[in-house]
C-alpha cells in the first residue's frame, strides 16, 4: 500500500519541534508538502523535512497529491482551515483545540462524519501507553471505586510576544493547557462529566487568563480537581483516589520518548512503583491517525468525546469567576 501523503498547514514551532519529526519517521507516511504564509519559513521547513514548500494555505489544499493534511496553526484559525481541508476531501489531524467554541467543534465533526472523512484531535498524551495501563490498573481494581481525580498542568511563562498571550489568536491558559486535564477528567470518567464551577486568573494588559481551576463532577458521583497555569512551576501530573487506595502518574502530559514512565501505587500498607517501558506518544499519534484513515480503526481522538471536551472548556468558561493574576 502506498504512503500516505500528508500535507502540513502551517509552520508553527509543535511542527518542527515534535509532529514534523514523527511524521518522517513513519514508514507508512510521507510529507508531501509545507505551507506558510511566509515563503522563507515554508522552504526552511521543506528543507529539513520534505515535501515541496507552499506560499499560502489555499494553495496547498488545491493540490492533488495530498491524502490529509496536519494542522497545527493557532486555536483561533483551527476552525476555519479544518473546515475547508474537510471540503477539500481531506482526513485531518488538527493539534488541540479542534477548535475555540463547542458550536464550531460540533459543525466540524458533523462535517467529516458526513464526508465519511478522518477528524482527529491530537491530544497526544492519550496514546502514551501509560494511560491505557493506568485504565487497566482502576478496571483491576487497584483503587477500588474510583472517587476523586486531581490533575495538574503548569508551565513556567512563555516569552513576552508568545501567541499563548494573544487573545485573537486563541491563546490563554485553558485552551492551551487547561485542556489537558479537562481531557484527562473526560478520559477517566466518561462524557457525562461536568463542570460545578471554575476561576481563571486573568492579565489584565495582555487580555488572556494565565492560569485557572475547575471543579467537575462524574456521572457516578466521582470529583475532579483540575489546575493549569503558563506562570508557574512545572507541573505535569494527575492522581487517582479510591476507598482502596490512589493512583498517581508522575509526568502525565510532556514525557520525553525516552522515558521510562512512573505509576506510583498507595494502598492502606503498601507502596508500590510500576516502572513501564518507555513510549514515543508523538509517534503513536500519527500511527493511530494513518490506521484511522487507512483502515477505519478507532482513535479514541475523534467524534463523541471531542465534542464533549469543547462542551466543558465552553462551561469552564461561563461559570469561571474571574480574579486578576496575583502579582
Amino acid at each position: 500500500m502506498s504512503p500516505l501523503r500528508i500535507g502540513v498547514l502551517g509552520c508553527a514551532s509543535i511542527a518542527w519541534r515534535k509532529m514534523l519529526p514523527a511524521l518522517t519517521g513513519n514508514p507508512n507516511v510521507v510529507v508531501a508538502a509545507v505551507a506558510s504564509r511566509d515563503p522563507a519559513k515554508a522552504a526552511r521547513f521543506a528543507a529539513r523535512f520534505g515535501g515541496e514548500p507552499v506560499t499560502g494555505y489555499d494553495r496547498l489544499l488545491a493540490r492533488d497529491d495530498l491524502d490529509a493534511v496536519h494542522v497545527p496553526l493557532p486555536a483561533a484559525l483551527h476552525a476555519e482551515w479544518i473546515d475547508r481541508a474537510l471540503r477539500a476531501d481531506l482526513h485531518v489531524l488538527a493539534e488541540k483545540p479542534l477548535a475555540t467554541t463547542a458550536k464550531e467543534v460540533e459543525h466540524l465533526v458533523a462535517s467529516a462524519d458526513e464526508r465519511g472523512l478522518a477528524l482527529l484531535e491530537n491530544f497526544m498524551f492519550l496514546c502514551h501507553s501509560q494511560h491505557a495501563a493506568v485504565r487497566d490498573l482502576v478496571a483491576d481494581g487497584v483503587v477500588g471505586t474510583p472517587r476523586t481525580l486531581t490533575a495538574e498542568f503548569a508551565i513556567p511563562a512563555p516569552a513576552a510576544g508568545d501567541m499563548r498571550y494573544q487573545p485573537d489568536v486563541g491563546g490563554g491558559a485553558l485552551l492551551d493547557i487547561g485542556v489537558y486535564p479537562v481531557r484527562t477528567a473526560l478520559h477517566f470518567f466518561g462524557e457525562a462529566t461536568d463542570v460545578a464551577g471554575a476561576t481563571l486568573n486573568i492579565d489584565a494588559g495582555l487580555g488572556v487568563d494565565v492560569g485557572g481551576a475547575a471543579l467537575l463532577t462524574g456521572p457516578r458521583g466521582e470529583s475532579a480537581h483540575l489546575t493549569f497555569g503558563m506562570r508557574h512551576a512545572y507541573r505535569s501530573r494527575y492522581e487517582l483516589g479510591g476507598d482502596e487506595g490512589r493512583l498517581s502518574v508522575l509526568w502525565a502530559y510532556t514525557p520525553p520518548a525516552g522515558h521510562a514512565p512512573v505509576i506510583r501505587i498507595e494502598r492502606r500498607n503498601r507502596v508500590e512503583e510500576l516502572t513501564l517501558p518507555a513510549d514515543d506518544h508523538f509517534a503513536a499519534v500519527v500511527s493511530r491517525f494513518v490506521a484511522r484513515v487507512r483502515d477505519g480503526v478507532p482513535s479514541g481522538l475523534e467524534g463523541a468525546p471531542v465534542i464533549a471536551q469543547a462542551r466543558l472548556v465552553d462551561r469552564i468558561r461561563e461559570l469561571a469567576v474571574r480574579l486578576p493574576d496575583p502579582a
